[in-house]
């Protein structure tokens, strides 16, 4: 295929781990580049704020570090992924990326909204918005094992 990133919203989240797993398999399969994206607001961190200035450039160290977890903790150390962390709602920055990518990798659900959602408000949002695939992967019910 064609030098387009394969991206992948992260938040944490089990089935944005396990949508991580998937888009590295395929864009390994494919040849592709995969970039793996967290996204954070200002609306999101409201307790910090009001509880008195804070430092963004901290914040999005903080997200940075997280998301390498989130990345070693899904592939392993070494793993071939560019992360990008941006500022920003994260519908609107995944719908961005897909301008430029093969395709856009999420889970069903992330750690926001309400639990017996089939689909998340991101991946709502993007399957009618983005501009190449998206591959919204299906919550695993761990309790149906």
């Amino acid at each position: 295929m064609d030098g387009k990133p394969v991206i992948v919203g992260v938040d944490g989240s089990p089935d944005s781990l396990r949508a991580l797993r998937w888009a590295a398999d395929y864009a390994q399969l494919v040849g592709a580049p995969l970039e793996a994206v967290i996204t954070w607001e200002v609306e999101t961190l409201y307790a910090t704020t009001f509880a008195g200035a804070w430092d963004t450039t901290a914040v999005e160290q903080r997200h940075r570090e997280f998301l390498d977890e989130a990345v070693t903790t899904a592939l392993g150390d070494g793993a071939q992924v560019r992360t990008r962390v941006e500022k920003g709602n994260a519908s609107e920055v995944l719908v961005r990326a897909s301008e430029d990518a093969q395709m856009v990798v999420v889970g069903s659900r992330g750690h926001g909204g309400f639990a017996g959602m089939m689909l998340g408000s991101v991946s709502q949002h993007l399957v009618t918005h983005a501009r190449c695939p998206v591959l919204v992967l299906p919550h695993k019910d761990r309790t149906k094992q």
